[in-house]
């Protein structure tokens, strides 16, 4: 297998060069690794990922999830996944973020039990942004990881008792264009948690923790069976014992929370757990089954975890986790302090503390926040457990197929399509100018709210989607909405290319898989 970083000059590549840290990540070794993945499973993603598009294809014509008939068995029999380390026996707060050292640093210090330093929907993945967040993971298992901020000269150093750290490496369907294999470009997913086990797994494994992982955007029982082969080619190259790798699964694709147990069931020996991603979720159910005028959504903001389809499938995914011996993980808070304005900031804790006591009495064992603001308000909520988890409790009814399906109501409002327009093409620029994690109007947001703005947007006017005003979302109200919001931000930093991207997203007759999927073609 021949391998090579392809590091011509970014003229010629439109990307950056190796950045900070280069040298220590891209190892001989490590780039063995990376190709070995590629050449024994890149054949898989791909068939993977086509089926994806085949089970779209059913969906288009009127066929609508259902639990799988061949995978019965698995359902009812009894069995239960391995066991779960020590150190992830208590996951009541975790915190995400970016890989940049200083925030890794306050994350890992912010008081919350597990921090998951995210390569995907929180990273945009130019190369020296990749490459210096795995050499910042790097450093923190070698115990030199510190920052000194160029502005104030404040130094930022790992506390004495810091979070427990996960790596999410990119989904399935993202390249890195920079690395090929015999001509071929790898998956950023086989780059990401290649490197990272690599560099850092026995180094974990001496400090009392391990190589864990969360894995995104599965849709599939055999998208985790690929997974679970990835694990054990990766124990074996390690010389690690089966299992030693331990992974959280994002049940944040409708397909995947009609498979859960199968998931499960096909990543038993690794998997610990099982996390609702509620706005990939949402942006999920849109794409899959929101191509028909009987299935249009609400604003994003009537779309709460506590009624309708998402209630359902957070209900189930507990039941269906504790069977099994796995955690239940809550969805995220992406709330972050109001400054200036102490009234709307309490707001803001309460509502925070409102859904995660909601997730504690349902029975999950954790929660996700956005912020270290957010840390006390989620602990405090998750203190009505009796001990570290929950694994012992069930939810007293399991919701079923209808309602799991079950649309959420609520007014569509012109408020809700301009938000959707601003907060998508704010983050798409940034996203475009490396920040991954965007601040906008009070939360923080990833690629999962772009995702879900601009798929309602292509809903709503792919089907002319009536307002609560009575009028029509029509190509003309959009083209006037449009104009306004991207008028009204012209300050902003690659705007020109981040509004035309979404717009031709918005108004296209075919529905994108993957905003990031074009987006990538235009980085730096």
């Amino acid at each position: 297998m021949a391998h090579e970083l392809c590091d011509r000059p970014a003229a010629d590549r439109g990307r950056g060069q190796p950045g900070t840290g280069a040298g220590a990540v891209l190892t001989p070794d490590a780039l063995d690794l990376v190709a070995e993945l590629h050449e024994r499973f890149d054949s898989r993603r791909r068939q993977q990922l086509d089926k994806r598009l085949e089970r779209q294809a059913r969906f288009d014509a009127g066929e609508l999830p259902d639990f799988r008939e061949d995978t019965r068995e698995i359902r009812e029999s009894n069995w239960s996944v391995g066991s779960n380390p020590a150190d992830l026996q208590d996951r009541r707060v975790e915190i995400t973020g970016p890989t940049n050292a200083k925030m890794v640093i306050n994350a890992l210090n912010s008081g919350a039990k597990v921090f998951m330093a995210d390569f995907e929907d929180a990273t945009s993945p130019t190369w020296d942004e990749l490459i210096t967040g795995q050499a910042n993971l790097k450093a923190y298992w070698l115990g030199r990881l510190g920052f000194t901020d160029p502005e104030s000269g404040k130094g930022y150093q790992v506390g004495e008792n810091p979070a427990v750290l996960m790596v999410r490496p990119r989904g399935l369907h993202l390249p890195e264009d920079h690395v090929t294999v015999d001509g071929e470009v790898v998956a950023g997913a086989f780059f990401d948690f290649a490197l990272y086990a690599w560099h850092n797994a026995r180094a974990a494994l001496t400090k009392g923790s391990g190589p864990y992982f969360y894995i995104p955007k599965l849709e599939s029982m055999e998208e985790a069976a690929l997974w679970s082969d990835i694990f054990a080619l990766t124990e074996d190259r390690l010389r690690l014992e089966r299992g030693t790798i331990k992974a959280t699964i994002l049940i944040e694709t409708i397909p995947a929370a009609f498979e859960m147990e199968e998931i499960l069931y096909a990543l038993k020996e690794n998997i610990v757990g099982l996390n609702c991603g509620r706005w990939d979720y949402i942006f999920s159910t849109i794409k899959r089954l929101g191509r028909s005028a009987d299935r249009l959504t609400p604003d994003r903001s009537a779309m709460t975890m506590d009624k309708a389809f998402l209630a359902a499938y957070s209900l189930r995914l507990i039941d269906t986790c504790h069977r099994r011996g796995a955690f239940a993980m809550g969805g995220m808070s992406a709330f972050i302090p109001v400054k200036g304005d102490e009234g709307a900031n309490r707001a803001a804790m309460d509502k925070v503390r409102a859904d995660k006591l909601r997730e504690v009495t349902n029975g999950h064992d954790g929660t996700w926040v956005a912020h270290p603001a957010l840390v006390p308000a989620a602990l405090e909520a998750f203190e009505a457990m009796t001990g570290p988890n929950q694994l012992s409790k069930r939810p007293d009814r399991v919701p079923g197929r209808d309602e799991m399906l079950e649309l959420h109501t609520g007014p569509r409002t012109e408020q809700g399509a301009r938000e959707n327009i601003r907060v998508g093409v704010q983050y798409l620029a940034a996203w475009l100018g490396g920040k991954g994690a965007v601040p906008l109007y009070n939360l923080m947001e990833d690629a999962a709210t772009a995702e879900i703005s601009r798929a309602q947007l292509w809903q709503w006017l792919h089907f002319e989607a009536p307002l609560d005003d009575g009028r029509k979302f029509n190509r003309e109200l959009f083209d006037a909405l449009y104009e306004e919001e991207i008028g009204l931000l012209q300050e902003v930093e690659n705007i020109a290319d981040a509004s035309d991207l979404f717009r031709e997203m918005v108004v296209s007759d075919d529905f994108v898989e993957f905003l990031t999927l074009p987006a990538y073609e235009l980085l730096d």
